[in-house]
């Protein structure tokens, strides 16, 4: 209807403008109407320019429509009943569509940001890379593992593990793989999942890198602390009855020794023979029986990997714990000569631990570095804490002795472990215990100047 409105108001303004053409040409063509032929000069010249003014008006309407959706400008609004175009109609129409564009576009926009969310909030790693090399951190769980560290190409990867580039980029669809990386000095065991995403114009492979080091640790230790609880319960049991039938027989040997030494003298020959027999068995049944109470002790210290208490923590001065430290592990050193030194930055650092456990933890590795430096001529010990990049509070006890056998570095936490000849392969397994109970890790690396380091990362 508007459309034949339109037609019929061009039709009328074409009409009229070649009528006053006719008449123009009639008046030329007869001398002594200049007037008239000015007057319909002006007057078709007029004509035109509404002829021209009145179709230019839809279009620039139809131009800033198309504008309007192009630019994504959801703000315009058509009124073309106001410039008496006809199209009354299209206008609303126009914008209809521009507001059912505005809804969808709106509806788009909440879902991806809904997406987007999730994404972010995903606790496990996702990052992409494309076949270039170029890599999009897509979560905050991503960025908060590599932190600080610049990540956007494949080749950064080398700074965490210079294997790791190598692993990312074998590793195909579907596949996972186990990767050790080391950020900011905190070790991370990853476990890489592949996946291929494909679009019109790009091909990447998105990534997801599951931390698992707490988890294998946990693990790992609920593992032996059953193992160590069935065993100290069987070693137990067997080994309860023996020790005090060992000290039954060494009350009872002793018992016989006495009551021969009464009896009549058959001879002498006989006397001496008895006399060294039973000698011989007393100390046989005392070696059992002082290996049944060692024993017995070995696997008391054992027991107290599988019933360590929950950490009371308490708001507690670093400075505190390092003064309480050196006061008793001094107490032994007056023969030794061994310089400890202690640094913390900032000198007010706090930290919320069981005091208790903490200072035994610390304790047990200082007299483990003092048993490293027996054969140095200027032994040192260093206690330091600090702040690292990940805002962590580490604790570090280094020496200057020997430093650890390389093949030793991932066994010394293991319960039984032991380089020591008496030592139990207790103190470190529970120094691990202790820092899993706070959240935290133990590590040990060999310095480059001799010795050896213990940090523990709360």
């Amino acid at each position: 209807m508007d459309f034949k409105r339109f037609s019929l108001l061009i039709a009328t303004r074409t009409i009229l403008a070649m009528l006053t053409l006719i008449f123009l040409t009639q008046a030329v063509m007869h001398e002594g109407y200049h007037a008239t032929i000015l007057l319909l000069s002006v007057v078709l010249s007029l004509q035109f320019f509404e002829i021209m003014r009145f179709i230019s008006k839809t279009n620039a309407e139809l131009v800033r429509f198309f504008d309007a959706v192009r630019h994504a400008d959801f703000s315009q609004r058509f009124e073309l009943k106001a410039q008496g175009a006809g199209f009354e109609e299209l206008g609303e129409t126009f914008t209809d569509i521009l507001k059912r564009i505005q809804t969808v576009r709106s509806k788009q926009e909440a879902e991806l940001r809904h997406i987007k969310a999730i994404i972010e909030h995903v606790p496990v790693p996702l990052l992409s890379i494309d076949h270039s090399g170029k890599i999009t951190l897509w979560n905050n769980s991503v960025r908060r593992l590599f932190g600080a560290n610049t990540v956007t190409h494949i080749d950064d990867m080398a700074q965490f593990n210079k294997d790791f580039p190598k692993k990312l980029q074998g590793i195909l669809a579907g596949e996972r793989t186990l990767v050790n990386i080391t950020i900011d000095g905190m070790e991370h065991k990853l476990i890489v999942s592949a996946t291929e995403i494909t679009t019109a114009s790009n091909q990447e492979t998105l990534l997801s890198m599951q931390d698992i080091q707490s988890e294998l640790a946990l693990a790992q230790l609920q593992a032996w602390q059953d193992l160590v609880s069935v065993l100290t319960h069987e070693i137990m049991n067997s080994i309860t009855p023996v020790a005090s039938l060992a000290k039954t027989a060494v009350d009872l040997v002793e018992d016989v020794q006495e009551k021969t030494q009464k009896l009549p003298i058959i001879s002498d020959e006989l006397s001496e023979e008895l006399a060294e027999d039973l000698e011989d068995v007393l100390g046989a049944v005392k070696t059992v029986a002082r290996r049944s109470d060692g024993l017995m002790q070995f696997v008391t210290s054992y027991r107290r990997l599988t019933r360590l208490a929950s950490p009371n923590k308490k708001l507690v001065s670093v400075a505190t714990l390092f003064n309480h430290v050196t006061v008793l592990a001094k107490q032994n050193w007056q023969k030794n000569d061994i310089e400890l030194t202690a640094s913390i930055v900032p000198q007010a650092l706090d930290i919320t631990v069981d005091s208790d456990m903490i200072e035994q933890v610390l304790l047990n590795l200082v007299l483990n570095a003092e048993q490293a430096l027996a054969q140095s001529t200027e032994p040192k010990i260093y206690l330091h804490a600090f702040l690292n990049v990940r805002g962590h509070v580490v604790i570090e006890v280094a020496d200057n002795g020997k430093g650890i056998e390389d093949e030793n570095m991932t066994q010394i936490f293991v319960p039984f472990f032991t380089t020591k000849k008496e030592g139990s392969g207790v103190g470190l397994a529970l120094t691990r215990q202790v820092m899993l109970a706070h959240n935290g890790k133990v590590a040990v690396r060999n310095n480059d100047q001799g010795g050896a380091t213990f940090s523990l990362t709360f």
